[in-house]
């Protein structure tokens, strides 16, 4: 047991190490998933939807799908570092590409919990999916203006 213990910590720290910047959002993003898989389904009995197994498959596609695209992300931003390097120019970049993805997700999802929450008959603070929602604008404004100065 204590072997199993200290492989799975080397482990998680390997991949903690490695993830770098990009390791809390991809952990907040796992919560969330499952968080909003659980909301999701029991949200859909009050939207007088039946809780179908293609329906859930769907959805658990769609939850792998997005650490696919942050694993796009990661592939950017090697692109992009392997570009500057031959062009001469020193700089190395942490997961930028990868971690706007992750966050862009996480809000994502935190959205969809919320909004699950909401069709179970739960009563939010008034503040909160806006609140929530404007950092989805930020993150999205954020990426597409510094995409624009590149552009430039």
């Amino acid at each position: 047991m204590d072997k199993l213990k200290v492989t799975v910590i080397a482990a998680l720290s390997a991949l903690m190490s490695w993830l770098g910047i990009l390791a809390v959002p991809v952990f907040l993003l796992l919560g969330c998933n499952v968080i909003d898989y659980i909301t999701g389904l029991d949200a859909a009995k009050y939207r007088s939807q039946s809780v179908e197994s293609e329906k859930s498959f769907k959805g658990i596609k769609k939850k792998v799908l997005m650490y696919l695209l942050i694993i796009l992300g990661v592939f950017v931003d090697i692109l992009l570092e392997f570009t500057l390097t031959h062009l001469g120019i020193g700089i190395t970049l942490p997961f930028v590409v990868a971690t706007v993805v992750a966050v862009w997700l996480v809000v994502n999802e935190i959205i969809s919990i919320l909004e699950n929450m909401v069709d179970i008959g739960m009563d939010l603070p008034p503040f909160l999916l806006p609140l929530v929602q404007n950092i989805k604008k930020q993150v999205e404004k954020k990426s597409n203006s510094e995409s624009e100065e590149k552009e430039v």
